[in-house]
């Protein structure tokens, strides 16, 4: 069954958006989510542009027009069903229950680096699926090159099951290359490039590791290269410094705190330890200081969990994209493991619990925190 699952997801991604008879390219899938109010999103194929080289070849590259509906005045906790092309037919069907009102147990599912294996994406969102979580989270990466239509037709081909019925949370990563198509697609809370949202006792914040995408010009200087990219993000990082600092302030009584970012804070790879100390020392004790129970990112293609000052660094990065090697063990290192794998979380009304599922659906690791003491 798992095998047939597989090849007709795959199926539908080769050779879908080449059915003239589907009425909907993308979707629908759920985004934004609270108590009372939902948004749906689709998209529909608009035209199909051509691009040839000097050699006479010609490609086509597909331009979609992207729809979305915003629903209020919703009931708390409630499964609501929907119909956006309400034709008979089932494809422009789906289903979502609304956020609670109140601290109940629930459970969430994060995910990195989707990317490009879409055989091992699918097989993970198979066990994904069967969680039956509330949302899912994906730490950035969800594509090969943000900027290029197809890998968006192939993610959205993959992930159109799970995200018909669940909310789902991008972060931005660098293989997303700051691209329009990013912000056509997703709708998000705040300026979309960092935000964030609560579930009932819980705060997730979802911050911005790569900045606005720029080019260094040709006529700059190896030796000023390094101030050029720190000059060029400066205000843009301290901005969200100041920003995630309020929401902390604001959000001071959650009982759990969840922090995604794309790029590691703790990092096992001897290439990317360097960059990996100087975004510590950018953040520093922010995380600790304001009661942070977990920092949760991508980026390194592994799993590598850390615990520094009751702050679980968890790397999670085994969504689809090529497996990466470890050869810079840390101090603060607990757990490591080469292999595809997602997180599912349990949020209990006393603590939550962490369980680290591989592709074969084995659990290689579990972390409990307890709910922070508020007032």
């Amino acid at each position: 069954m798992k095998n047939f699952v597989t090849i007709l997801i795959l199926f539908s991604i080769f050779i879908g958006y080449t059915q003239k008879t589907d009425k909907i390219a993308f979707g629908p899938y759920i985004q934004q989510m609270s108590t009372k109010d939902a948004t749906i999103c689709w998209s529909t194929l608009e035209s199909e542009p051509t691009i040839t080289d000097k050699d006479g070849k010609t490609q086509f590259v597909r331009e979609y027009k992207h729809h979305k509906i915003h629903l209020g005045d919703l009931k708390p906790n409630s499964e609501y069903s929907y119909d956006v092309l309400n034709d008979g037919s089932d494809e422009g069907k789906g289903k979502f229950t609304t956020y609670p009102d109140e601290k109940i147990p629930f459970n969430f599912v994060a995910i990195g680096d989707t990317r490009n294996r879409h055989d091992v994406h699918s097989e993970i969102l198979g066990k994904i699926m069967a969680k039956k979580p509330r949302f899912i989270v994906n730490s950035g990466d969800l594509v090969r090159n943000g900027r290029a239509i197809e890998d968006w037709e192939a993610f959205f081909g993959v992930s159109k099951e799970l995200m018909r019925n669940t909310p789902y949370y991008p972060v931005l990563g660098n293989h997303e290359k700051d691209s329009p198509y990013y912000y056509d697609m997703f709708d998000l809370p705040n300026n979309e490039r960092y935000y964030y949202f609560t579930l009932g006792d819980a705060l997730f914040i979802v911050l911005d590791s790569e900045g606005i995408q720029i080019s260094e010009p040709s006529f700059v200087s190896e030796e000023n290269s390094d101030e050029f990219w720190y000059e060029a993000f400066d205000d843009y990082f301290v901005e969200q410094k100041k920003w995630l600092q309020k929401v902390l302030d604001l959000n001071r009584e959650a009982g759990y705190v969840f922090v995604f970012q794309h790029k590691p804070l703790y990092s096992i790879m001897k290439n990317r330890v360097e960059e990996a100390e100087i975004a510590r020392k950018f953040w520093g004790d922010i995380f600790s200081r304001n009661g942070v129970q977990v920092f949760l990112n991508g980026h390194d293609h592994h799993y590598h969990r850390a615990v520094k000052d009751n702050v679980h660094f968890i790397t999670s990065a085994g969504g689809g994209a090529p497996l990466y090697k470890f050869d810079a063990i840390q101090p603060e290192t607990v757990k490591y493991k080469k292999i595809e794998h997602f997180v599912n979380v349990e949020i209990n009304e006393d603590n939550a619990v962490l369980h680290v599922i591989d592709i074969n659906g084995t659990e290689f690791d579990t972390v409990v925190v307890k709910r922070r003491k508020t007032k």
